[in-house]
């Protein structure tokens, strides 16, 4: 069900030693799953807390529980981490637990919006970006309004043509185009400003 690498169990000995209660464990929580807005939780668990429903991973040194609704959403899930110069990063990969991409069945609005939210969204959100669906027209061309850091960004070209359009063309093939709908003149905190008075050559 899930995979925890030899890194990532070590990771979690080193945070469970300093507590010192035994049998202390760490438990995995699944959040709004199925949902583009779904995340993983990690908490540490005594013995006592534990429900009886949950799955039991067992590693070394040390039990790792998997909340029982949370078990079916992380079918091949894994668990990593990477030392890096300020401690480490840890890892969760669940490619299952923002569920399905909408199928052929549901409407082209839907499946957008859908990979906006679960794709789009929390890549630019580190920019303090943020993209809305206005609509899909009859020619399978999609009207995007750019929000927060997107917002007078001089890099939303770009960002529009490699990011947003290369990933909504990607999985849904109908689109034909996709084009952007905000006034970027008013943006009042844009992440990347155009230097003003510059020919086009730069």
């Amino acid at each position: 069900m899930i995979e925890i690498s030899e890194r990532a169990q070590q990771h979690f000995l080193r945070l469970l030693a300093p507590q010192g209660i035994d049998g202390l464990g760490i438990r995995l929580r699944v959040t709004s799953p199925g949902t583009p807005a779904a995340d993983c939780e990690l908490e540490f668990c005594e013995p006592q807390e534990l429900t009886g429903g949950e799955w039991i991973v067992e590693c070394q040194g040390f039990n790792f529980y998997i909340e029982g609704d949370s078990a079916r959403w992380l079918e091949s899930a894994t668990i990593d981490y990477e030392p890096n110069q300020t401690g480490g990063q840890l890892n969760i990969r669940a490619p299952k637990i923002k569920g399905e991409l909408p199928g052929m069945e549901a409407g082209l609005v839907e499946r957008v919006r859908y990979v906006l939210d679960a794709e789009v969204n929390p890549r630019i959100a580190a920019h303090g970006g943020r993209v809305s669906l206005l609509e899909v027209n009859a020619d399978g061309v999609v009207l995007l309004q750019f929000g927060g850091g997107c917002h007078g960004c001089g890099m939303v070209d770009v960002t529009l043509k490699h990011g947003v359009e290369k990933t909504l063309r990607e999985r849904v093939p109908e689109i034909t185009a996709v084009r952007d709908a905000t006034d970027h003149k008013g943006g009042a905190n844009p992440y990347y400003s155009k230097k003003e008075g510059q020919s086009a050559m730069g």
